[in-house]
C-alpha cells in the first residue's frame, strides 16, 4: 500500500511542475460537487507531501494521508502560521509577498506568491462571476489605512480591477472625499454602473461628511475594518447606517483575507457566497474535528484551490454559519491565546 502511495504522490507532483497551466485551468472551471471534491482530494496528497509547514502540522497532529479520502477527513491549517512560518509549496524565489495590517510592532502574516497571474485570474473571474464584466464598471476604492502601508493583497485586488474597468474616474481616492462624492452623483445621473469599495471606518466617515441619494446603478461595498479607528459596530449596524446616508436598499460585502487568493461576496444581509473554486466549512469550536450543522454557530474553515503554491485548507478565528445552498454568514471573532497546534513548530 505505502509503495503504491509513494508512486502517487510522485505522479502528483510531476504533474503540478510539467502540467501547472492545466491544473490552474481546472480550478477555475469547476462544475460540480464531485468535481470540487476530486481536485480538492488531488491537491490535499500533493500539499500534504511537498508543502514542508503543512506536511509537518499534519503529522504533529496525528494525522495519516492515507486515511484522508474525503474532504471531511483533510486537516485545516491555522491561519497563524502564515505569520510564524513561510506557508509554501513552491521551492522557487517568490516574486511577490502580501502581508496583512498589523499594530506597529506586530507579526504580520504573509503569503508568498511565485507569480500573480493566478492571483489576477481569481480576482478577474470571481468578479465576473457575481458582477460581471468590469470593464464595463467605473471602480472606485476607499482603502485609506491601506494604501498607507505596502504589500496589500486589497490594494493589489482593487488596482487591478480598476485598470481592467478602463472608466477614467475609478481610481483610489484616499481621503478625497469630495471628489469622490461629486462622481457618485455623476455616475447617479450618468447611470453607469459603479462600485465604491471601501474599509469600514472610511465608508462611515464619508457618509457622514457627504450623505446623498444615489440610484441604484451605485453599489457600495465594505470589506470590513474598523477595529482601532471607531467603536466597534455589528455589519447590521453599519448597513443601516450607510443605507441611510445613500438611500440604498442594500448595501454589499468582500470577504477575503491575507492568506488567500479567492474572495466570497455579500450582495446584502451579510449573507457570502464563495466561487466555485472555493468553500466553507463550519467546525465546532471545543473539537476543530468535529462539524456543525447547517445553521448552527462555529469556526469558519476555508478551502480555496486558487492556493495551490501555498496552502488550499485553512482553519481562521472567524465564527460564523454556513448554509446547505453554500452560503455563509460571519458573525465575528473568537479570541484565544495561540491557534490550536501553533506552538507544535519549531520556527
Amino acid at each position: 500500500m505505502t509503495g503504491i502511495y509513494d508512486y502517487f504522490l510522485q505522479y502528483t507532483f510531476h504533474i503540478f511542475v510539467y502540467m501547472r497551466p492545466m491544473f490552474e485551468s481546472k480550478i477555475f472551471n469547476i462544475s460540480s460537487k464531485r468535481e470540487f471534491q476530486e481536485l480538492a482530494l488531488e491537491i490535499f496528497y500533493y500539499q500534504a507531501e511537498h508543502n514542508p509547514v503543512y506536511k509537518q502540522y499534519i503529522s504533529l497532529m496525528g494525522c495519516s494521508s492515507l486515511r484522508v479520502t474525503s474532504i471531511s477527513d483533510i486537516p485545516f491549517l491555522p491561519v497563524d502560521f502564515f505569520r510564524t512560518h513561510v506557508v509554501r509549496t513552491r521551492s522557487d524565489e517568490p516574486a511577490c509577498i502580501f502581508e496583512s495590517s498589523g499594530t506597529t510592532g506586530s507579526v504580520v502574516s504573509k503569503h508568498y506568491l511565485s507569480g500573480t497571474d493566478l492571483y489576477e485570474e481569481s480576482i478577474s473571474r470571481c468578479f465576473s462571476l457575481f458582477y460581471g464584466n468590469v470593464s464595463r464598471r467605473c471602480i472606485l476604492s476607499l482603502l485609506p489605512s491601506y494604501l498607507e502601508r505596502g504589500n496589500s493583497s486589497l490594494v493589489y485586488m482593487m488596482n487591478h480591477l480598476i485598470k481592467k474597468s478602463n472608466h477614467p474616474d475609478s481610481g483610489f481616492y484616499l481621503n478625497d472625499f469630495a471628489s469622490l462624492s461629486r462622481i457618485l452623483i455623476s455616475r447617479t445621473r450618468d447611470g453607469v454602473p459603479t462600485l465604491l469599495l471601501g474599509v469600514s471606518f472610511a465608508l462611515l466617515d464619508f457618509a457622514v461628511q457627504y450623505p446623498a441619494s444615489l440610484s441604484d446603478n451605485i453599489i457600495i461595498m465594505e470589506t470590513g475594518g474598523m477595529k482601532g479607528r471607531r467603536p466597534e459596530i455589528t455589519r447590521t449596524e453599519l448597513h443601516d447606517l450607510l443605507k441611510q446616508a445613500f438611500n440604498l436598499e442594500q448595501i454589499h460585502s468582500e470577504y477575503g483575507m491575507t492568506e488567500m487568493l479567492s474572495q466570497a461576496y455579500s450582495k446584502g444581509n451579510g449573507l457570502f457566497y464563495p466561487p466555485p473554486w472555493m468553500k466553507i466549512i463550519c467546525r465546532d469550536t471545543h473539537d476543530p474535528r468535529s462539524l456543525v450543522k447547517d445553521g448552527q454557530t462555529g469556526g469558519i474553515n476555508i478551502i480555496d484551490l486558487a492556493n495551490i503554491y501555498s496552502c488550499c485548507f485553512l482553519e481562521t478565528s472567524d465564527l460564523g454559519k454556513c448554509y446547505a445552498n453554500g452560503g455563509f454568514e460571519i458573525l465575528g471573532r473568537y479570541d484565544h491565546s495561540d491557534i490550536r497546534g501553533c506552538n507544535l513548530l519549531s520556527g
